[in-house]
């Protein structure tokens, strides 16, 4: 179906348009009086904006080009309107940005985080409050080192090869070239961070500050070095934390290994299973469950460790010991096993390490030392079999640690670290949420804060990597390191404390170790605002900030150490509120991930969508909610935004020149924020600046309590379902009718009015083609981005709502009917509507607008309060309580050729029945046929049931319409 509109140039109706629209809605041919097609072609409203070049109107672009969101952002950016602005408020409004790792390049999760936090920061910005967004990226101690490494290894060079000083100078360099990649790409997002306050968590303010929180909490005694189990990763040579380790069900398999008894028969024997057969050479005891009666009589006497040439363990009992998991004999190995260590302090267990820090045994190995891990496993269960200690091996899905970063296969090992004792921390943490100091989002995210806050282990927050913030520790040459230490803010001052206890000729050396990225992260919120210098002018005056939006997987990597910090060293939670959403999927709803092959590149979707487009799409899900990510939505919410385009189109077209002062002044006179003032508009009018007043409040009450999606469904379907499907199509009447004008100024002000205030509403969702929208409209003194909140509360008149929607029950009657009867599109029809005096009163008014909307012959639409003479040859409509309509049937169709098309039809379809029929009479057919089969014919017949009834209702209908014209 073509869709037509008597008006020149480029067309919101136009069958180019970018975007399809409602045949049922947009197919009319409207002939304009020729003073009015002249008033309607095609202008320009420029703003400074828009002479300069930044901004094109939507009468001269056919759709909105993406490739001026650039010159949209620089735009803004150069204005100035990222920058919190103190003119409009006092009270600020600040977000700190999780800062991305400055090796990263966008993704969908950078793409969710942007999105939500700008959302935020826009409609804050808008609601008067001086924002700020601060920015910046992370070291990434790991993943740096990693990709630097890799970088030199193409260049033939190790890391080992080079100086410490001259490796991260290879970092820095490298970071200088590619750091900037992740930033780039989250301007282009649309975020409306303040650049001019950046920060990189190497910078020397930052490091500053995480030099003075580490002494801090040393001078506290909540930082403390030892000698303790950590999670080693032998290929990155370094700690990792708890929280950086994932485990994953694997395939694997349990072996079943003898441990003699000492002084015990060939048959005295004791079968270990175990997973890991290359750690017994750091077994320390045996042991079984007390109330385990195989092995009451061992319990007391010595075993045999194999391959170690004799060497004795003790048969112990422990309640800990799980008698129905493999033998019921547990080889505990402290050094090599988080559940045995902890089992071996509580007992006073010794603790033997048999592994080097390369993943290698050691010299306790014996003949198997210098061996790869798994290279002795295969060597050892071969030695096994060869001298008869074998029992046998079977498959066993275990649960293995994997690096986060390397994916390697984690090693707990014994290690001498730095380590944060986080219980008195966590306390006060804890507290802070139960004292709604801090409030959670979703709300069921608190149980878990909570449980990790409970069982909190400390934190071990030294890394063997070299590029980092490193520990602010120095050693003193000729003593013993754990014993003899000096935490100091700079060597200057080591040295200076070192003269002062061991004399002048005193040497010291620094600890080579970093900190733990995520401990300069913790940080973060009060750290770029100028802490420690409480005196700065961002810490005073934006400090503890709004708000923290992110990822619910670092709740406990990010979040819960940034209260912890921000309680501890400023005596205030860093935030009011933490957001939490969720992660981004397939649209299937699997994990995004390269194997896969589902990857969705956020800057190859802005490229063929659009930000906009992608931006709504993100915005969609539900607080903590994963958000399953298709091609589809995006499509559509691009269609969104062609939607917007073109009515934006159809408002420019339909407004005055700007030289035409008189209409100007007849359309700015007309206001709509008193309650008088909606009492003299005419109904559809009346109508849709309620709605527009409801959508304000609600869509702000909304934002306010962070339900994102909800605000974009709400203007969503306003703006679809309202405004351009209803008030766009009824405004023709206003707008082309020959009259003295007055009706069309009603109509221009109030396409103006709800179209701007559409604009604000969707602004901090998406800002680039509201932006460009905005600035072609006429007399904008300033750009959308900065402009002012629409009030709340405004007059709203929810009679005329009630009015309006009788009126559009109505119409789709009609238009109904039509489609049923497939009247063509062009031809008008006659109708007598039947209503109450009341409901005649307001419809018959909106006369020209109801034939307008149904397609109705405007000189033949009749009201009464009784049905007309020819009910029997009218197809009757009831479309609400007490408001019908009758529609001559000679207008819609030819009866006798109807009659006869729907008698062929029956027929046919009476077969197709009979056919269905005769299959499921069949009993060979029943019983034979698979059920699902047997269940889809019965269904079909069931189907052509309905259809057979209701056209022969229709049949009767028609040919009792002969017989009464007859």
């Amino acid at each position: 179906m073509k869709l037509h509109m008597a008006l020149p140039g480029p067309s919101l109706l136009s069958p180019t348009s970018a975007y399809r629209l409602n045949p049922l809605l947009f197919s009319r041919r409207i002939r304009a009086p020729r003073r009015q097609v002249n008033r309607l072609q095609a202008r320009f409203f420029a703003v400074c904006a828009s002479e300069n070049g930044v901004f094109t109107s939507p009468e001269i672009g056919k759709s909105f080009d993406f490739t001026s969101e650039e010159r949209i952002y620089k735009w803004w950016e150069s204005q100035g309107y990222f920058k919190p602005n103190f003119d409009r408020g006092s009270e600020p409004f600040v977000i700190s940005m999780p800062p991305p790792n400055v090796t990263g390049s966008l993704h969908m999760g950078h793409a969710m985080f942007v999105t939500l936090e700008d959302i935020l920061v826009r409609y804050h910005r808008m609601k008067g409050k001086p924002t700020l967004w601060v920015p910046g990226t992370d070291h990434a101690g790991i993943a740096t080192q990693l990709v630097v490494e890799r970088m030199l290894a193409s260049e033939g060079i190790k890391r080992v090869d080079l100086s410490r000083d001259a490796f991260t100078s290879r970092v820095w360099e490298w970071k200088e070239k590619y750091g900037g990649t992740i930033t780039n790409q989250i301007k282009r997002l649309g975020a409306s961070c303040d650049w001019s306050r950046e920060h990189f968590t190497l910078d020397e303010q930052l490091s500053r500050a995480v030099i003075e929180a580490f002494v801090r909490l040393h001078e506290k005694g909540l930082i403390y070095q030892g000698s303790y189990m950590v999670n080693w990763s032998p290929n990155l040579q370094t700690a990792v934390s708890d929280l950086e380790v994932e485990y994953s069900e694997e395939p694997g398999t349990l072996y079943y290994i003898k441990y003699r008894v000492a002084g015990g028969s060939r048959d005295d024997y004791l079968t270990v299973a175990t997973t890991r057969p290359e750690t017994l050479f750091g077994d320390v005891a045996i042991a079984v469950n007390p109330q385990d009666e195989r092995y009451f009589k061992y319990v007391g006497m010595m075993a045999i460790v194999p391959m170690t040439y004799g060497r004795h363990i003790p048969i112990i009992s422990d309640k800990y010991v799980d008698k129905d998991f493999g033998t019921g004999v547990l080889k505990i190995s402290p050094g090599h096993d988080h559940n045995d260590y902890l089992l071996a302090r509580k007992l006073g267990l010794p603790i033997l390490n048999v592994m080097n820090k390369d993943g290698t045994l050691n010299e306790v190995a014996g003949l198997y030392s210098g061996l790869d891990r798994f290279e002795a496993r295969k060597k050892l269960w071969f030695d096994l079999e060869e001298t008869g200690l074998v029992v046998k091996q079977e498959p066993h899905t275990a649960r293995v640690p994997r690096s986060q970063r390397g994916g390697e296969i984690i090693e707990p090992l014994i290690s001498k670290q730095w380590f944060v004792s986080m219980e008195p921390l966590a306390e006060k943490a804890l507290q802070a949420v139960e004292k709604g100091e801090l409030t959670i989002i979703p709300e069921r995210f608190e149980k878990i804060y909570n449980h990790w806050l409970s069982n909190i282990k400390d934190w071990c927050v030294s890394r063997q990597l070299w590029w980092g913030h490193r520990i602010p520790v120095w050693y003193i040459v000729g003593k013993d390191c754990e014993e003899e230490y000096i935490v100091a803010r700079s060597a200057d001052e080591a040295l200076e404390k070192a003269r002062m206890k061991y004399g002048k000729n005193v040497e010291i050396y620094q600890d080579p170790d970093v900190l733990d990225t995520w401990f300069s992260s913790a940080l973060w919120p009060f750290s770029t605002l100028g802490w420690p210098d409480l005196s700065a002018e961002d810490f005073k005056r934006f400090y503890p900030t709004t708000l923290l939006e992110t990822g619910h997987d670092i709740l406990f990597f990010w979040v819960a150490r940034m209260v912890m910090m921000g309680i501890e060293f400023t005596g205030t939670v860093p935030f009011q509120y933490v957001y939490l959403h969720g992660l981004i999927r397939d649209s299937q709803g699997r994990k995004m991930s390269k194997t896969l092959g589902n990857v969705i590149d956020p800057i190859d979707t802005i490229k063929e969508f659009g930000t906009d487009a992608l931006r709504f799409t993100l915005a969609l899900g539900t607080a903590g909610q994963d958000l399953n990510l298709s091609t589809e939505r995006l499509a559509s919410n691009k269609a969104f935004t062609n939607k917007l385009w073109n009515a934006g189109k159809f408002v420019l077209q339909n407004l005055p020149n700007q030289s035409e002062g008189s209409a100007w002044e007849a359309i700015l006179a007309i206001k709509f924020d008193k309650e008088e003032s909606l009492l003299g508009l005419p109904l559809p009018e009346c109508w849709v600046v309620s709605k527009l007043h409801l959508l304000v409040d609600t869509v702000t009450a909304s934002y306010d309590k962070f339900f994102f999606g909800d605000v974009a469904r709400e203007i969503y379907d306003f703006f679809w379902g309202d405004f351009a499907d209803w008030y766009i199509e009824s405004s023709k009447a206003r707008l082309y009718h020959t009259g003295d004008g007055s009706g069309a100024s009603v109509a221009q002000a109030v396409l103006l009015y709800v179209f701007e205030n559409i604009l604000k509403l969707l602004h901090p969702f998406m800002p680039f083609v509201t932006e460009e929208l905005w600035q072609a409209l006429p007399n904008r003194k300033e750009a959308l981005i900065v402009s002012t909140w629409p009030h709340t509360s405004l007059p709203r008149k929810t009679s005329s709502i009630k009015k309006f929607e009788n009126l559009q029950a109505l119409t789709r009657s009609i238009r109904n009917a039509r489609a049923e009867y497939s009247v063509e599109p062009a031809k008008r029809i006659s109708a007598s509507i039947v209503a109450s005096t009341e409901v005649t009163q307001y419809i018959s008014k909106e006369k020209e607008v109801l034939a307008l909307l149904s397609r109705l012959d405007l000189d033949n639409i009749h009201f009464a309060e009784s049905p007309p003479g020819d009910v029997n040859q009218s197809v009757h409509l009831v479309a609400g309580e007490g408001l019908e309509a009758y529609l001559p049937l000679a207008d819609m169709v030819d009866v006798s050729a109807e009659v006869q098309r729907l008698s062929k039809r029956l027929a046919k379809m009476q077969a197709e029945y009979d056919g269905l029929l005769s299959r499921l009479s069949s009993p060979k057919f029943v019983e034979k046929a698979p059920e699902d089969i047997v269940r889809g014919v019965r269904e079909k017949a069931e189907e052509a049931r309905e259809k057979i009834t209701l056209t022969k209702n229709r049949l009767a209908f028609l040919q009792s319409t002969v017989l009464v014209s007859e």
